[in-house]
């Protein structure tokens, strides 16, 4: 019942908010963003996802662990004028050898274009602690997209949502997109897939100090069966199994998601 009350109170809000969000569109509209990004639109929504978080152009926000940018091309033309964007990464020291590729590769992506990312602030996701060079009651939105499996799998899934809530100010947004497991579910298990059970997360968030005000479907996915040899990678954009079976994930596309967006109590 209350996802169905979160998600009228989002539908109706919204019939104002469109022309508030012109800066968004122009930013997924640009020609600085790659031809390989733009085909993923289709599947991750991003003009529509990042309107239902609200993002203004005028925020200091928080983007959590920006893999190799495909979110960062977006929101550092968004807030390029008015707003401020952190990014976190893994960091050039980290001890696992695919994971410090993927920090070398986005370093050089914003080496790379001056003229878009020279006002990044870059910092480590977590030295030790999380966030630890983010300053507490700092940021207005923090995001996180499909990111949660990964701390359920591997550890620290309570530190990094803590570590969101003391970064952001009161009243702050905090937008989740995560890889959705079915009802039933057990986070363990599905995290290991790379899904997550709605009711989980949401208990978990809301532990940790945040209150869920709007859910939405605009990354849902109903031929997602999520009952795939390699998990969620299975599908596009990873093709985990190559070439077997590719024209079938292809058509499927990328995975079913929720979207949450909560605000700091």
């Amino acid at each position: 019942m209350k996802l169905l009350l979160v998600s009228l109170l989002f539908i109706i809000n919204m019939g104002t908010a469109n022309a508030a969000n012109s800066f968004i569109d122009d930013a997924v509209a640009s020609k600085h963003r790659t031809e390989k990004n733009k085909a993923r639109d289709v599947y991750r929504h991003p003009a529509e996802t990042l309107a239902f978080f609200g993002l203004q152009k005028d925020m200091k926000v928080l983007e959590v662990l920006a893999g190799r940018g495909w979110y960062t091309e977006i929101l550092a033309l968004a807030l390029k004028d008015k707003g401020e964007l952190t990014v976190t990464s893994f960091g050039d020291k980290h001890p696992n050898d695919y994971l410090r590729g993927i920090h070398n590769d986005f370093k050089m992506i914003l080496d790379g274009n001056p003229d878009i990312y020279s006002n990044i602030k870059l910092t480590v996701f977590k030295d030790g602690e999380y966030l630890k060079g983010i300053s507490d009651d700092s940021q207005d939105m923090v995001v996180t997209f499909r990111n949660t499996h990964n701390w359920i799998r591997f550890g620290g899934v309570e530190d990094a949502y803590r570590a969101f809530h003391r970064v952001l100010k009161k009243g702050g947004v905090l937008g989740v997109v995560q890889h959705r497991a079915d009802k039933g579910s057990t986070a363990k298990d599905s995290a290991q897939k790379g899904y997550v059970p709605s009711s989980y997360l949401i208990r978990l968030i809301e532990d940790m100090g945040f209150e869920l005000v709007a859910t939405s479907e605009v990354n849902a996915n109903s031929k997602d069966t999520k009952d795939y040899p390699e998990g969620v990678w299975t599908l596009p954009p990873s093709y985990r199994l190559k070439d077997v079976d590719k024209e079938k994930y292809t058509a499927i596309g990328e995975s079913d998601r929720m979207t949450l967006r909560f605000v700091k109590k």
